[in-house]
């Protein structure tokens, strides 16, 4: 499988909702970086595993929508568009993921979403009467 559908399929099972199947398509050692101010990362298809069905409970009908690739030897970059809903508020939030194949299994991670946009969607910050 190509690094482009490899990436394709990771996002289609994060959208799934079954943390079995998203882990399953990771290495044993794979890394998980967030570069969001609230994102947190982990280390090893474990880790991953155990955070998995809290962060898949918390997004309710969580899709992640492919709007654009890249990839270029190993490497993909994924643009997407994340739809959920969290603690009852609709979110919909841009982000980027940089993945890393190897084997065919996603090895790292590294996932930059707009928190700020989050933040504002959920109404834990509040938007500037000037619109920024």
């Amino acid at each position: 499988m190509d690094t482009v559908a490899r990436a394709r399929s990771y996002l289609a099972a994060l959208s799934g909702g079954d943390a079995g199947a998203v882990a399953a398509l990771v290495t044993d050692d794979f890394v998980s970086e967030h570069l969001s101010a609230i994102g947190t990362g982990s280390r090893g298809r474990g880790d991953y595993l155990a955070r998995l069905p809290a962060f898949l409970a918390q997004f309710v009908d969580l899709r992640y929508e492919v709007i654009d690739t890249v990839a270029e030897g190993d490497r993909v970059a994924a643009r997407y568009r994340l739809t959920a809903t969290f603690d009852g508020h609709p979110i919909d939030i841009p982000g980027v993921m940089l993945l890393t194949v190897r084997d065919g299994l996603i090895a790292h991670r590294i996932d930059v979403w707009d928190s700020l946009t989050f933040l504002r969607q959920t109404g834990a910050v509040e938007e500037r009467p000037d619109g920024a």
